[in-house]
């Protein structure tokens, strides 16, 4: 059997689970705060420029941070890194459902920003070292597909909770309860007791880094793209609510439902494209139709949910979380074949920096539409023209899909899993 067709091994698929799971817990928590806002507005009698002021302000951190992190996971034990990020980011969470003023609220929020910020440079890293190019659809689509279960869940699980026993309760409890997860991965996290030899390009200077053309295409389509995802995230629920006038039970469910589609989409997306790659198609090929089919779909249904009525809005909504799939289990693959494993931590650092910065701007921008015009129609447009954008970023100025060719390089032992 060729590396191409090669299967997953048991310790590989072990570490996916593991990472899989750690990336749900990663998007209920930083995706909840969205769930309780009618509920959390109201009781801390907070305007909507306020609510759109603390759904951006995890991202605050969350971005700065990304360089750090990067650098973090390419300089310690990946594994430790992101057992400390996640504690933090644990604690945080449940530390919210303790607040009683906005300042508080915002404090925390910036504080889980920071904890969460270490989570995808881990990931990058993990997949760089211990899965080749012809898996690293699979290893990517579980990652985009825990980012939606998880949304999904928040969404579908965390409304009928928080309407059941109210906001704070559950952000204790999900907070408490997810730390559970460092028991199995302080036992199996990667240690690298064998070893194989790989030839490896020494450490490139972040200034090289800079200097690649496919790099600023990476960093501006994510930020891009990652606009239509964290608008969904922190205020499509306010929206189905307030301007739809859906029950809190049916926010979450079509909020839910949608990020269940992109999840189900991920999974399909990553096993497609490995098999594509296994057939013989060039990395380029396959990354680069993937992106183009899950951007220009994702977009259009996005923005045209909202001249739609409520039954076509919410189909319109869920296939938009489909297309979306597509689009996050490829992007992520990109990077990794690009910068390797001499520079997968720093370019996924600044990566991320760059992508959420949409998650700075798309809440608070979309806060302050929705206060001076009463509704939501020009933020969906708003939302729609920047998701087409990133087309441009991933299609154009991101070159062949193929590892950077650094200035020096050597023979490195790389650990096993």
């Amino acid at each position: 059997m060729t590396e191409s067709r090669a299967q997953l091994t048991k310790a590989q698929i072990r570490l996916l689970v593991l990472l899989g799971l750690s990336v749900l817990i990663n998007y209920i928590d930083r995706g909840n705060l969205s769930i309780a806002a009618p509920l959390l507005k109201s009781e801390l009698n907070l305007r909507p420029d306020q609510m759109g002021l603390l759904l951006s302000s995890f991202f605050w951190t969350y971005a700065l941070c990304q360089p750090l992190a990067g650098w973090l996971v390419d300089r310690f034990d990946v594994s430790w890194v992101l057992a400390g990020g996640f504690a933090l980011w644990s604690l945080a969470t449940a530390s919210t459902g303790l607040v009683t003023g906005f300042t508080v609220l915002l404090l925390v929020r910036l504080v889980l920003g920071v904890g969460e910020s270490v989570a995808y440079p881990s990931y990058a890293k993990l997949f760089q070292r211990y899965f080749p190019e012809a898996q690293k659809g699979r290893a990517n689509s579980v990652i985009a597909a825990g980012s939606g279960f998880g949304s999904a869940f928040g969404a579908l699980g965390g409304g009928i909770l928080v309407a059941s026993f109210g906001w704070r309760p559950f952000f204790v409890v999900v907070g408490l309860a997810t730390l559970l997860w460092l028991v199995p991965w302080l036992r199996w996290r990667p240690r690298g007791e064998a070893t194989a030899a790989y030839a490896q390009q020494s450490s490139p200077s972040l200034w090289e880094i800079f200097r690649q053309r496919s790099a600023w295409g990476t960093f501006l389509g994510l930020m891009c793209s990652n606009y239509i995802l964290y608008f969904m995230i922190t205020w499509l629920p306010s929206y189905l609510n307030s301007e739809r006038n859906f029950s809190l039970q049916k926010t979450g469910l079509v909020t839910g439902s949608a990020f269940l589609a992109m999840a189900c989409s991920a999974l399909v997306a990553g096993w497609t494209a490995d098999r594509w790659l296994a057939s013989g198609a060039s990395p380029t090929r396959v990354r680069k139709s993937f992106v183009a089919f899950g951007v220009f779909g994702s977009s259009l249904c996005v923005s045209a949910s909202v001249v739609l009525s409520a039954e076509w809005a919410v189909g319109a909504l869920i296939l938009g979380g489909m297309f979306y799939g597509v689009l996050s289990a490829t992007v992520w693959a990109i990077s990794q074949t690009l910068a390797g494993s001499a520079a997968v931590g720093r370019w996924i650092g600044f990566k991320n920096f760059f992508g959420n910065i949409a998650g700075m701007v798309a809440p608070w921008i979309t806060g302050v539409i929705v206060q001076r015009t009463g509704h939501f129609y020009w933020a969906f447009v708003l939302t729609g023209c920047i998701g087409l954008l990133s087309a441009f970023f991933w299609l154009v100025v991101v070159g062949r899909v193929q590892p950077v060719q650094w200035s020096a390089s050597g023979v490195a032992l790389e650990p096993a899993l």
